[in-house]
C-alpha cells in the first residue's frame, strides 16, 4: 500500500501532509520529519501513525444472573424468561444476602397463620348468619317466580358444585392466570422480571419470595402446576380446612425460595427462579404423607399407578440428584424445600403451629366484642 508524504521547513517544530495514493484504507504511515538544526547537529524524528478503521469500543456487560463463581454460563431454563436485559449484583458477602430473606420468612409465616386463624373465627361467626339469611332466601325463592337462563344463576350453580378445595384454589388459579398475563406485556418485561422472579442476587429480595409463587413465564408449567394443585384441593382442604391450608400454601411458597436463596448463596449458582412448584410439592407432601397407600396415576400414563408414598420417595429422590448434579431444568432446592416443609408440618407443625392458636383468637374475640376501652383510668 503506497504512501506520500510531504515535509516543510521554517517551523519551529516541522509539519508533515500526507495524502493516500489511492482511496483504500491505511494500516501504516511512516513520515520523517526534518526540522532545523539544533545545537549544530540534526535530528531526524521519526513517526508512526496508525490509521483505519477504528475497532468499536467492547460494551461493559452486566453480570448476568447465569453466571457462577466459575464464570462458565449454564443453559437457560426455557421455563423462564430471558434475563439479557437485566443487571444482577451478586454481593461481595454472600452470608449477608439471606438476613433480610430470613427475617421475611420467619415474620410472613407468622402473620399468614396468624391471619388464617383469626380468618376461621370470623369465618365460624358469618356462618351461623349465613344459615339464617340462606332460611329466608330459600322462602323467598319460592315465592318469587323463577327467570330461564339466568347467567348468574347458572354461575352460582356451577359455583356450589364445586367442593371446597376446589373453591379455595380457583382464585389461586385466577392469580396464576393474570400473572401470566402480565408477562406477555412488552412494557412490563423489567417489572415482572424484578418483582416476580426471585434471585439472591438481585436488589429486591424479599416480596418476590411471595410473588414468585403466582409467577409463570411458560404455558406448560403453569398447567402443570395447576392442574395438580386442582387434583389435590380437595385432599388438602379436607386435611387442613380452608384457612388453614392457605396459610400453608403461602408461607409454603416463601420457605421453599428462602431454601433455593440459601443453595443459591451457598454454590454460587445464581440465577431467577419462578413458579408454584414449591408450595405444590408442600401440598403433594403433606397428601401423600398423611395418605401413603393412596393410589396415584400420570396423566398420560392412567394404566400405571403407584402409590403415594412411594410417589413422594421417587420425586423427593430425583430433585436431590438434581440437586446435586446441577440440573438446571427446574430450581429442585426449591422443591425439596417445599416437599420437606410438608412433610414436616403434617407431622409435627399442626401440632405447634395451628393448635395453639387458642389465645390470638380469645385476644381477637375480646377485640371484637368489647371493643377498645375507652378512659386511660386504672382499676
Amino acid at each position: 500500500m503506497a504512501w506520500r508524504g510531504w515535509s516543510q521547513r521554517g517551523w519551529g517544530c516541522g509539519q508533515a501532509w500526507v495524502a493516500p495514493v489511492g482511496g483504500r484504507g491505511c494500516e501504516e504511515l511512516t513520515v520523517a520529519l526534518a526540522p532545523p538544526r539544533l545545537f549544530g547537529r540534526r535530528f531526524n524524528f521519526v513517526i508512526q501513525q496508525k490509521c483505519g478503521f477504528r475497532k468499536a469500543p467492547r460494551k461493559v456487560e452486566p453480570r448476568r444472573s447465569d453466571t457462577g463463581t466459575s464464570g462458565k454460563a449454564h443453559k437457560r431454563s426455557a421455563l423462564i424468561p430471558p434475563v439479557e436485559e437485566t443487571a444482577f449484583y451478586p454481593s461481595p458477602y454472600p452470608i449477608r444476602t439471606l438476613i433480610k430473606p430470613l427475617f421475611f420468612t420467619v415474620g410472613f409465616t407468622g402473620c399468614a397463620f396468624g391471619s388464617a386463624a383469626i380468618w376461621q373465627y370470623e369465618s365460624l361467626k358469618s356462618r351461623v348468619q349465613n344459615y339464617f339469611d340462606g332460611i329466608k332466601a330459600d322462602w323467598l325463592d319460592s315465592i318469587r317466580p323463577q327467570k330461564k337462563g339466568d347467567f348468574r344463576k347458572e354461575i352460582n350453580k356451577w359455583w356450589n358444585n364445586l367442593s371446597d378445595g376446589q373453591r379455595t384454589v380457583t382464585g389461586i388459579i385466577a392469580a396464576n392466570v393474570l400473572v401470566f398475563c402480565l408477562w406477555r406485556v412488552p412494557s412490563l418485561k423489567l417489572t415482572m422480571t424484578r418483582y416476580f422472579t426471585s434471585n439472591p442476587a438481585s436488589k429486591v429480595l424479599c416480596s418476590p419470595m411471595l410473588l414468585s409463587t403466582f409467577s409463570h413465564f411458560s404455558l406448560i408449567h403453569m398447567a402443570a402446576n395447576m392442574y395438580v394443585l386442582w387434583s389435590f384441593s380437595s385432599s388438602i382442604v379436607n386435611l387442613l380446612g380452608q384457612e388453614q391450608f392457605v396459610a400453608v400454601y403461602l408461607s409454603a411458597g416463601v420457605i421453599s425460595n428462602f431454601v433455593s436463596y440459601v443453595c443459591k448463596v451457598a454454590t454460587g449458582r445464581y440465577g431467577p427462579s419462578l413458579g408454584a412448584s414449591g408450595a405444590i410439592m408442600t401440598v403433594l407432601a403433606a397428601v401423600c404423607t398423611k395418605m401413603p397407600e393412596g393410589r396415584l396415576a400420570i396423566i398420560f400414563l392412567p394404566i400405571l399407578t403407584f402409590t403415594a408414598g412411594n410417589a413422594l420417595k421417587a420425586i423427593i429422590a430425583m430433585d436431590t440428584a438434581g440437586l446435586i448434579l446441577g440440573w438446571k431444568v427446574f430450581d429442585h432446592a426449591a422443591h425439596l424445600g417445599g416437599a420437606l416443609f410438608g412433610i414436616w408440618y403434617v407431622t409435627y407443625g399442626h401440632e405447634l403451629i395451628w393448635k395453639n392458636r387458642e389465645p390470638l383468637v380469645k385476644m381477637w374475640h375480646e377485640i371484637r366484642t368489647n371493643g377498645p376501652k375507652k378512659g386511660g383510668g386504672s382499676k
